[in-house]
């Protein structure tokens, strides 16, 4: 897995990692009992500060998804993956909802957006 932030972006770095962590354990990527980087290892791997990293792994830990084993590392944790499902769904339906309501203060189409949702849904299937 590849962990990658973008400077640019509103959302701070921390976030972007746990962002991107949670998504490889809804995704399966990331396994229940599965040792992630050192804080070392993801701040150099993700090219940020390691207080950055560690404030992250804190992020995830405190939502449940990891847990720190004392001299050990940072493991995913047995309910990891439904807690980052349930997390990124939330996210995702959010993002949706801020869409919605710019379509429909701009006059979009409804039933063109829906085809449009359902075009990329169909193409996603095909890969």
């Amino acid at each position: 897995m590849t962990y990658e932030f973008d400077p640019s972006a509103a959302t701070s770095p921390s976030r972007q990692l746990v962002e991107a962590i949670l998504d490889g354990i809804a995704a399966g990527t990331l396994a229940p009992g599965e040792k992630l980087l050192s804080v070392r290892g993801l701040a150099a791997e993700a090219l940020v500060n390691p207080n950055t990293a560690a404030r992250c792994y804190r992020d995830l830990e405190a939502l449940g998804a990891v847990e720190g084993r004392n001299g050990r590392g940072v493991f995913v944790t047995p309910e990891g993956p439904a807690i980052a499902r349930r997390l990124r769904f939330e996210s995702t339906l959010e993002e949706f909802r801020r869409a919605a309501r710019a379509a429909h203060r701009a006059g979009h189409d409804p039933s063109a957006l829906l085809a449009w949702i359902d075009s990329l849904t169909s193409q996603e299937v095909e890969r």
